[in-house]
């Protein structure tokens, strides 16, 4: 895009666009989601511009003359008063030109005003050295104007609603916990599992990776913790059933495994607030151009990614919050799930169920979740392998529920044994452990 393509939409016909913003209603609707003052180069514009969406969000028509002249007499500023009545006469005249070509031209307008701010807030990140951010920007100027979808039409839409496919999930290996989120991650979902330090959230996020692969599913993993190749053994460790301290001696099984997977695993490490959510949609987007579109997308940890903009949060409190945000609006706009886990506080690590008051950092990043669980495991749960997996939110089912389970972290193997009744969870303040012999044998067989 040259300069002077960039320069094509000047004052000139920024007054027809106002002009027709002014006069026909239907063009105002048609375009009142994308309509933003920051399109226009004057002051004046955008306070017409500002007026106009003001008028239309409230009374549903283009703002009358006589309102306008009442917003005019309470400026104070005179100056500024006769500045707006020379431009409001100009755009009332240029409606009355090219008004077909004006709206047809509308989409190439926003385009080339996005991208003319694009290249402007670029030089900051060139400053900061986010090429990622570089490139966003610039997609998002691209993407200007173009969703026309009204949403989901209820009166008519009942079929697409009801299809079988209308989320298609990846399922995590333990069918009970399927079955009550309906059949698994969906696309957008960020799912998140809270839990102490060392109580195998990490060994989780394998477990749930390890079986999509299995299934035929793409899944890239994102680690901000541990290195690549040690992740990369765990995955080995899963899926051999061998533990980690052993696996080094079983190349061959490993080898064997891995030529049967039907899904493919990208690992790509991160060091900690060495990424942001847009460097790992960038990653993304070039897996995606090499052939790899990943069903599941797992980050370990989120709260280890890095704000979007250096110096813009007083606490990291805020920072983490909108890192989650952005997290879930990425979900969204790649129609991919995230998981992630993450810590609780010292309060929640004590506790035999994990309730949603005990995220650590923030109670926010559980309001922008789908899927909350969290995984209980104290000294005894470690010694006897043994923990509780609690549902803290569930937007597609039932929630509250605390579920037995069996826990290898040598492998990362988690069996669910059922749901939990409230005495199994307490005993004068301590778990109580029934697991019968037959049954912790069980969890330290090799597959």
């Amino acid at each position: 895009m040259t300069l002077k393509s960039l320069q094509q939409y000047g004052k000139g016909f920024q007054l027809k666009v106002l002009g027709s913003l002014l006069t026909d209603k239907s063009f105002l609707l048609t375009v009142r989601d994308v309509l933003t003052d920051e399109y226009f180069d004057a002051d004046t514009h955008k306070w017409i511009v500002n007026q106009i969406k003001e008028y239309f969000d409230k009374y549903h028509n283009t703002v009358t003359m006589d309102v306008l002249k009442i917003k005019l007499q309470k400026l104070e500023n005179e100056v500024l008063q006769v500045a707006l009545k020379e431009e409001l006469r100009n755009s009332y005249e240029a409606s009355q030109d090219d008004l077909d070509y004006v709206q047809e031209e509308f989409l190439g307008f926003c385009k080339n005003q996005e991208m003319k701010q694009a290249i402007l807030s670029s030089a900051d990140l060139l400053k900061e050295g986010d090429f990622d951010g570089i490139r966003n920007v610039v997609e998002k100027a691209m993407k200007a104007g173009m969703d026309k979808n009204i949403g989901h039409e209820y009166n008519k839409d009942i079929e697409a609603r009801y299809r079988k496919d209308y989320r298609p999930t990846v399922p995590t290996p333990w069918p009970i916990f399927n079955d009550g989120i309906q059949g698994g991650f969906g696309p957008g979902d960020l799912g998140i599992v809270f839990g102490n330090p060392g109580g195998g959230k990490s060994w989780a996020m394998v477990a749930i990776a390890a079986n999509a692969v299995k299934l035929g599913y793409n899944v890239n993993y994102y680690t901000l913790e541990l290195g690549e190749d040690y992740v990369g053994k765990r995955f080995d460790c899963y899926l051999t059933g061998y533990g980690i301290d052993e696996i080094n001696d079983k190349r061959k099984e490993v080898q064997k495994i891995v030529d049967e997977l039907k899904g493919k695993l990208i690992v790509k490490e991160y060091p900690p607030k060495g990424a942001t959510v847009n460097t790992v949609k960038s990653h993304i987007q070039k897996c995606v151009d090499m052939g790899h579109k990943p069903d599941l997308i797992v980050i370990d940890y989120v709260d280890y990614l890095r704000g979007p903009s250096k110096g813009k949060f007083n606490e990291r409190k805020d920072e983490i919050d909108d890192v989650f945000i952005a997290t879930k609006g990425l979900a969204k706009e790649m129609k991919i799930p995230i998981l992630t886990p993450s810590q609780v506080n010292r309060m929640g690590a004590r506790d035999n169920v994990i309730e949603g008051d005990k995220a650590a950092g923030s109670y926010d990043k559980m309001m922008v979740a789908d899927i909350c669980i969290s995984l209980s495991r104290q000294k005894e749960d470690k010694v006897l392998g043994t923990g509780r997996v609690h549902v803290m939110k569930n937007r597609y089912g039932q929630d509250g529920m605390t579920y037995n389970i069996k826990m290898d972290t040598n492998n990362g193997h988690i069996v669910f044994e059922g749901k939990a009744d409230a005495s199994d969870l307490l005993d004068d303040g301590k778990p109580i452990f029934n697991l019968s012999s037959e049954s912790m044998s069980t969890l330290f067989e090799k597959k």
